[in-house]
Parts: structure tokens; C-alpha cells; sequence
């Protein structure tokens, strides 16, 4: 992928509006539309785009309640770790898990509807795996800039 301030200014139009239609795209970013679906094309192919997703409002869909959950384990062999993994897999409340260095293995991100069902998920769902020895929790408040897509 060749690394330009033309395809710079192309990811972070398509990081803000990923439906922008070719045409518009290649007016924001001084290209003709045909020059402007090649790069993205190109972008695309290389790796560097990997997909198109839309953005939630969680609110709406009555899953206001967010928290970053710090999660360290009994044990820190890979299997272990393998075990926490695929335990949380299949768990819908928690939409990203991180591997991380520092006070404990993993960082989860964790949306629920209110803080009684949290609270359910706290002990019904990580208080039952295993491998959990250590659960630190920290409630969003707000997020005056969130830029995940």
C-alpha cells in the first residue's frame, strides 16, 4: 500500500462517514472518482480497510450500561489464558477483550442494560470461570470522545 496524504485523508473520511458514496469521497479528497475507487480498492485489498461496519447507538437499544472491567487470573500459563478466552467467546455483554500487560491479564468492555443486570453478569458469568482471580470494574460515566467504529 502506498502511504500518501491522499490515502491518509481517504481512511480518515471513511473512519467518520464509511457510507460515503465514491463520487462525494473523491471531491472531498481531491481526486477524480475513478483515481479515488482504485485507492480505496487498493486499500482495501492490501489490508489496510478490512471491513464496513455501522455505528450503534446502545442507548436506544437499551444497553446503556458500559464498563471496563479489568480481569487477572489465577494462573498465567497459555492455557489458562485459552480457557478465560473461549469461556468469555459466545458472551454477548462483552464486546471487547484485550490482552494487556499491567495489573491484570485482560481488559473487557462490557455493555449491559442497567447496573442490576452487570451486577448478574458479574457473578453469574466471570464469578463462574475458573480462571478468574481478580475483577476490577470501572463504570463510563460519559464518553466525550469515542472514536471506535
Amino acid at each position: 500500500m502506498k502511504k500518501d496524504k491522499i490515502n491518509d485523508r481517504i481512511l480518515q473520511e471513511l473512519r467518520s462517514h464509511g457510507r460515503l458514496a465514491n463520487a462525494e469521497l473523491a471531491e472531498r479528497v481531491g481526486l477524480s472518482p475513478s483515481a479515488c475507487l482504485r485507492r480505496v480498492q487498493e486499500l482495501e485489498k492490501s489490508g489496510v480497510i478490512t471491513g464496513y461496519r455501522a455505528t450503534i447507538d446502545n442507548q436506544a437499544l437499551g444497553q446503556g450500561f458500559i464498563a471496563y472491567v479489568g480481569v487477572g487470573l489465577n494462573d498465567h500459563s497459555t492455557e489458562a489464558q485459552q480457557a478465560f478466552e473461549q469461556a468469555l467467546a459466545d458472551v454477548k455483554e462483552v464486546v471487547e477483550c484485550h490482552n494487556v500487560t499491567g495489573a491484570f491479564e485482560y481488559l473487557l468492555r462490557v455493555e449491559t442494560a442497567d447496573i442490576k443486570t452487570y451486577k448478574a453478569f458479574h457473578a453469574d458469568v466471570l464469578g463462574a470461570i475458573a480462571q478468574v482471580h481478580t475483577i476490577t470494574t470501572h463504570i463510563v460515566m460519559e464518553s466525550p470522545k469515542d472514536e471506535r467504529a
